[in-house]
C-alpha cells in the first residue's frame, strides 16, 4: 500500500510534506494550468545488470502524457511493463534515466518525505483489493486518514460521506470477508479517494471481477471523475474495459509505447500489428469459425469476396447499405454486423459478400471512395 510509510511520523511532518509539494506544484502550474497531470519524459528502467551493463530493460525511451482531468488508459499484455510504468507514477520504483513529472513535481527528484506528501496525492486501487481482513470497511477507508494524523471525528466526517459514494453507506461495519469482490473493491476505491487525491491509480482493479461487476465499477469510476474532476490512469490487458471508459490510451509492448491516442482513434484505426492483436476479439462484427476458416487470400473463378465496412463520424447514422445494394446489384448478403460505442462515440461494422467479378468489385470500390466508407477485405470463398 502506498500509505504505510511510518504512521509514528505522520503529524507535522507528514503536514509539513504535504505543504512543501503542494507549494511547489503550485507555482508550476501557476505559469500553464492545462499542463498535462503526468508526464513521462524519455523514461528507461533497467533491472539487474552486473560491469556496469543493464540487465533486464523494463521499460525503453517512454515519451508519454496523462491529460488532466481525462480517465487514461494503457494497455498490453502480460509483462510489456505496464505495472512498472504505473508505479513510477507514485514513486515506488524510480527511473533509471528520465523524468517522470506528476502535477508539476518531478517525482525522482523528491526526499522521502516529499513523496509521503505527493503520495498523498496520488489514490490506487488493486487487482486483489489489498484490505486488512481485521478491519471493517470504515476502518479501512480511515487507515490513510489516521497515518495523516486526522483526529477521530474529522476521520468519520470524510469516511461516512465516502462508502455512501461508492454506495457501501449500510455496510460501513462489515469485514471484507463479508463482502463480495465488487463490494471489496468499492471499499479500496473509498479508501483511495480518502486523502482527495488529484489522481487515481487503477492496477488491473476489474481483472478479478465478473462481467456484471466490472461494468459497475467503471461506471463508478466515470462517475468519480466526472463529478470529481479526478484525472483517472488506469493499466489493463482487458480491452473491453479501456473501450468502455478511457478517452484515451496508450499501447505498450516490450518496454516500449507502440501507439497512443484518443482511444476511438486507436481502436478504429490501430496501425501497429501488437495493436491490432490485442484488439482483434474486442471490436468489429465476428465472422463464425467454419466462414473464416475456408477464406482465401485470392479470388478464383466464381468466387466471392468478404468485405468489412467501418460505420462512423460522418457515416454512422446513413444507411448505406441500401445504397450499396442499389449500386452493385441485389446479389449481396450481409454475414455478420455490430453497433457498439468506442469510448462514447458510435461505430459500426458490418460484414458483407458479393461477387468478385471485377465489374462488381468496381462498382462497389467506386462507391466507397464516393461515400468516404471505410472498408477492409477480409477474403475470398465460394
Amino acid at each position: 500500500m502506498t500509505f504505510s510509510h511510518g504512521a509514528s511520523k505522520a503529524g507535522p511532518e507528514a503536514a509539513s510534506a504535504d505543504a512543501a509539494v503542494a507549494a511547489r506544484t503550485a507555482a508550476s502550474l501557476s505559469k500553464n494550468d492545462t499542463a498535462p497531470m503526468v508526464g513521462f519524459e524519455a523514461v528507461t528502467k533497467h533491472y539487474g545488470g552486473t560491469g556496469g551493463q543493464p540487465g533486464f530493460t523494463a521499460l525503453d525511451g517512454i515519451d508519454f502524457t496523462v491529460p488532466r482531468g481525462a480517465i487514461t488508459g494503457i494497455i498490453g499484455r502480460s509483462g510489456a511493463g505496464k505495472s512498472t510504468l504505473i508505479r513510477l507514477v507514485n514513486g515506488l520504483e524510480k527511473a533509471s534515466t528520465g523524468r517522470v513529472v506528476v502535477d508539476g513535481v518531478e517525482v525522482g527528484a523528491l526526499s522521502e518525505g516529499d513523496l509521503r506528501g505527493l503520495r498523498r496525492q496520488v489514490g490506487m486501487i488493486f487487482q486483489h483489493f489489498n484490505l486488512l481482513s481485521s478491519r471493517t470497511a470504515f476502518d479501512n477507508v480511515a487507515l490513510p486518514l489516521e497515518i495523516a494524523g486526522l483526529d477521530r471525528q474529522a476521520i468519520r466526517d470524510k469516511v461516512g460521506p465516502l462508502l455512501d459514494l461508492v454506495g457501501l453507506g449500510d455496510k460501513a461495519n462489515r469485514y471484507p470477508a463479508e463482502l463480495s469482490g465488487g463490494q471489496k473493491q468499492r471499499v479500496g476505491i473509498a479508501r483511495a479517494l480518502a486523502t482527495s487525491p488529484k489522481l487515481l491509480l487503477s492496477d488491473e482493479a476489474t481483472s478479478a471481477l465478473d462481467p456484471e461487476t466490472t461494468q459497475s465499477i467503471l461506471e463508478l469510476l466515470k462517475r468519480i471523475n466526472a463529478d470529481l474532476g479526478l484525472t483517472v490512469l488506469l493499466i489493463t490487458h482487458e480491452m473491453e474495459v479501456v473501450k468502455e471508459i478511457a478517452t484515451a490510451v496508450a499501447v505498450i509492448d516490450k518496454g516500449k509505447i507502440v501507439e497512443q491516442g484518443r482511444t476511438f482513434d486507436v481502436f478504429t484505426r490501430a496501425q501497429h500489428e501488437t495493436t491490432r492483436l490485442l484488439l482483434s476479439s474486442t471490436i468489429g462484427a465476428k465472422l463464425p469459425e467454419w466462414i473464416r476458416s475456408n477464406l482465401k487470400s485470392e479470388a478464383s473463378a466464381g468466387d466471392r469476396v468478404l468485405v468489412r465496412l467501418v460505420f462512423f463520424g460522418a457515416t454512422a447514422f446513413q444507411p448505406l447499405t441500401a445504397r450499396l445494394v442499389s449500386e452493385i446489384g441485389p446479389d449481396v448478403n450481409i454475414l455478420a454486423g455490430t453497433i457498439e460505442e468506442i469510448a462514447g462515440e458510435p461505430y459500426g461494422s458490418l460484414v458483407v459478400s458479393y461477387p468478385a467479378d471485377p465489374a462488381t468489385i468496381e462498382r462497389a470500390n467506386r462507391f466507397y471512395a464516393e461515400t468516404g466508407l471505410t472498408t477492409e477485405v477480409i477474403g475470398y470463398g465460394a
